[in-house]
C-alpha cells in the first residue's frame, strides 16, 4: 500500500492554515467527514481520543493524527502542509507543518498498522518531506505522492 493508496486527489491541501492544534483536528476531522459523508463530531472525537494518549507529532515537523471508526470501511488519507508550522506536541518538541490525517477500519487485522508504518517512514524521510514542502501547489504535492515520486523511506 503505498501513500497514493490512501489519498484521493482531493485529499491533498497544499497551503493549511490553523491557528493551533485544536482547529487543525477539527478541520481535517471536517474535510474527511465531508469525504465520507461521516460525522465530523464523532472523527474529531476519536482523534482527540488518541492524542489523549500522547500526541500523534512522530517528529521532524510531521504529525500523523489517526483513529480507529468502526464507519471507516478501507483506509482513508488527508494530507496537508500547513502554512505556517504549529506546536502539536511532537516527540522532538519541534513544530509541525506537514500533516497526513489516516482513518483506519476498527476490523481489518494488519493492514492498518503497516499503512501507519509506511506513511509514518515515507514523512519522516528528510528527502520526501523535503520535496512535500518544495512542491508548489496540490498538484506538484499530489504527484509526489503519487507513488511514482517519493521513496519508500
Amino acid at each position: 500500500m503505498t501513500l497514493d493508496d490512501l489519498l484521493a486527489p482531493d485529499s491533498v491541501i497544499p497551503d493549511l492554515r490553523a491557528s493551533g492544534k485544536a482547529a487543525l483536528l477539527d478541520d481535517l476531522a471536517r474535510r474527511a467527514a465531508r469525504a465520507l459523508d461521516l460525522d465530523a463530531g464523532e472523527i474529531l472525537a476519536a482523534l482527540v481520543r488518541r492524542e489523549g494518549l500522547g500526541s500523534t507529532g512522530i517528529g521532524a515537523g510531521v504529525a500523523l493524527p489517526h483513529a480507529r471508526l468502526d464507519a471507516v470501511r478501507r483506509p482513508y488519507g488527508l494530507l496537508a502542509r500547513l502554512r505556517e508550522p504549529l506546536d502539536f506536541e511532537a516527540v522532538d518538541e519541534r513544530p509541525v507543518d506537514l500533516v497526513f490525517l489516516l482513518l483506519l477500519p476498527t476490523e481489518s487485522g494488519g493492514e492498518p498498522l503497516n499503512a501507519l508504518a509506511r506513511v509514518a517512514r515515507q514523512l519522516r524521510d528528510p528527502e520526501n518531506a523535503a520535496a512535500l514542502r518544495a512542491a508548489r501547489n496540490a498538484a506538484g504535492l499530489s504527484a509526489l505522492v503519487s507513488g511514482r515520486s517519493l521513496g519508500t523511506g
